[in-house]
């Protein structure tokens, strides 16, 4: 049986680790490069809204297989409208949409054991001995907290019992959708209605994480210790430094700007989040090393996709497809030409040039 465990947000803060890839053949149809959309406006000169173009396509190609990478990001404009008519002209033609890299947790539980341990999970992110967080984290970093959740949490007493890392995780929810910004888009929720609604097979790489002992599990994971404070400072650090870029970076993902989202950096809590939940020793002995396991799967998924299909459409996060150690450069070093939405867009302008040119040149030689 499949339950909602206090392991799941654990799991995939474990599991965020480089992801990428894109690509077609020369013959197949050019997908346009997305540009600005007269549509969009501004939000008191912060959030951009109405209807927005989103990135260009990335390509991944080799021996006349392409595969297709939409760059998925969080957090996006919560107002906006995605305009996705360039990625579901890829979907329509392709053979397959690889939706991005997931974690699934199993529980060997019935229906009638799965509601007995429920309270169980809902306790599962509070401290061991019911903790405050004040009793937990430096004085400083809580000052901090304290002002930061009455500005974008409120009154509520009870996340004061909460493990630093949840307790952050919640803190870093509430203020994204504060600032007008959404951390769960439909972005990946519309490309798998359009592989449906077109017929196309969709697959969704990843790693099963099967817990045989949930009972046992839950109550080491409650009284296990996690080595989260570097986390909720980061946090902290991020919430009260990095918004404005937060919402730079949803800016420029919406309206299709790749200089700007290679130009923000892309450094963040979450790496000390993943850390955090690396140290859970209830995780750590019954689902290994995750992310490893995530980035071998999908590499091997893509290739198979890129051997077996003429076009693929995938999803991957935006920062897999920027950085040198993402997905797309692990495809690079396997021998895939890796091209991105400018470099695709350069071509194509050079190809309409030259087809202009043909007609002009051959009156010439007429003459």
């Amino acid at each position: 049986m499949r339950i909602r465990s206090p392991f799941r947000p654990a799991l995939v803060l474990a599991a965020l680790l480089p992801m990428a890839a894109s690509a077609q053949d020369a013959a197949s149809p050019a997908v346009p490069v997305a540009v600005p959309s007269p549509a969009i406006r501004d939000i008191d000169a912060v959030v951009v809204s109405g209807v927005v173009p989103g990135p260009g396509l990335w390509r991944v190609s080799r021996d006349g297989h392409e595969m297709w990478v939409l760059g998925v990001l969080s957090p996006l404009p919560r107002r906006m409208e995605w305009e996705a008519r360039d990625v579901e002209a890829v979907v329509a033609r392709a053979n397959e949409v690889m939706l991005a890299p997931n974690v699934d947790v199993e529980a060997d539980v019935g229906f009638f054991s799965g509601l007995a341990l429920a309270p169980r999970l809902i306790g599962a992110r509070r401290n061991p001995g019911d903790k405050r967080l004040e009793d937990l984290v430096p004085p400083a970093d809580y000052a901090r907290w304290r002002t930061l959740k009455a500005r974008y949490i409120g009154r509520d007493g009870g996340i004061e019992r909460w493990r630093p890392m949840f307790a952050a995780l919640k803190l870093y929810g509430e203020a994204v959708e504060d600032v007008g910004l959404e951390s769960e888009p439909d972005v990946a929720d519309r490309v798998e209605r359009m592989a449906r609604t077109h017929g196309v097979t969709l697959s969704k790489p990843g790693v099963e994480v099967r817990i045989d002992d949930p009972k046992a599990a839950i109550e080491e994971f409650k009284q296990g210790r996690i080595d989260d404070l570097a986390c909720f400072t980061r946090t902290l650090d991020r919430l009260e430094t990095d918004l404005g870029m937060m919402r730079e970076r949803a800016n420029a993902w919406a309206v299709g700007d790749l200089e700007g989202l290679r130009a923000l950096p892309y450094t963040d809590q979450f790496e000390a989040c993943r850390d955090a939940a690396r140290s859970i020793e209830a995780l750590r002995s019954r689902a290994g090393d995750i992310g490893g396991r995530l980035r071998t799967e999908w590499l091997r998924e893509a290739e198979r996709a890129l051997s077996a299909n003429t076009t693929t459409l995938a999803l991957l996060p935006m920062r897999e497809l920027l950085t040198d150690d993402g997905l797309a450069a692990a495809l690079r070093e396997r021998g895939y030409r890796i091209e991105s939405p400018d470099e695709i867009a350069a071509v194509e302008a050079d190809e309409a040039v030259e087809a202009l040119a043909e007609p002009a040149e051959a009156a010439a030689t007429a003459d």
